[in-house]
């Protein structure tokens, strides 16, 4: 294994032809299974996965990588056990009342993307609260991707484009990738370089469809509450071996 060292940063720069990994995206997948090898229930699976999202915050603060996305609940999630959603939505609640004032001591910036339809209103009180209170931090943007699908934010920038084109703010001729791409939840922050999978399970699942266009994508055969910052740093070894070209000849 090689491990990322500090400087990592630097990396890509090496040879003065590549800009250094900025946005890591994590689709945190087998908390379930995770649980059930161990014969606990399922609960204890997702309460031991925050506690992962804890120590990778932390990771990335220390190998200074500027945005971090986690897929926390998809727009499908809907469709699992009411127990389960409830203890899902109850993490969630614990998460933001006892980590943001850790987060906010460090300079993490922490928003939220996906449809605000569905959630709670003292779920949507506690993000308003956590996104107002640490706007302005600077070390880490961290984005939780709740009740989240990409197909549903790619038509709603669909319809936000067609009702400027109707309101006359938009001509047809002038939309492009860069005008679609402004509609989307992720308008205020760069595409993620490197999209990470645990698991072992190899598919997007509905996340950042448009946006993972040119992303490096790294498949990990272990379950989300194991993961640790050893476990980054061999997703982002892996991914400084790519040679991104963006469509390109080398």
């Amino acid at each position: 294994m090689l491990l990322v060292k500090e400087e990592h940063r630097h990396a890509n720069n090496a040879e003065g032809d590549r800009d250094p990994l900025q946005h890591v995206a994590i689709i945190m997948d087998g908390n379930g299974r995770w649980a059930k090898s161990r014969r606990l229930p399922k609960f204890a699976g997702h309460k031991k996965g925050a506690d992962a999202v804890r120590g990778i915050v932390e990771a990335c603060c220390d190998l200074d990588i500027k945005y971090l996305t986690l897929y926390a609940f998809s727009s499908e999630n809907w469709k699992r056990p009411i127990e389960e959603i409830n203890d899902l939505m109850g993490l969630l609640k614990i998460y933001l009342t006892k980590e943001i004032d850790d987060l906010d001591a460090k300079d993490i910036r922490i928003s939220f993307i996906g449809s605000r339809d569905r959630l709670g209103k003292n779920i949507l009180s506690l993000i308003d609260e956590a996104e107002e209170r640490t706007k302005n931090n600077k070390t880490l943007r961290l984005t939780l991707a709740l009740n989240y699908g990409a197909q549903e934010e790619i038509v709603n920038a669909t319809r936000k484009i067609a009702e400027q084109v109707k309101q006359g703010s938009l001509e047809p001729d002038d939309i492009n990738s860069d005008v679609f791409s402004a509609n989307l939840y992720t308008a205020d922050f760069p595409e993620p370089d490197l999209i990470i999978r645990t698991s072992g399970e190899q598919r997007l699942s509905n996340f950042m469809l448009w946006q993972a266009a040119y992303a490096e994508f790294v498949f990990q055969d272990v379950y989300w509450p194991d993961y640790t910052k050893a476990t980054l740093c061999d997703a982002i070894d892996e991914y400084y071996k790519r040679d991104r070209r963006y469509g390109a000849r080398p």
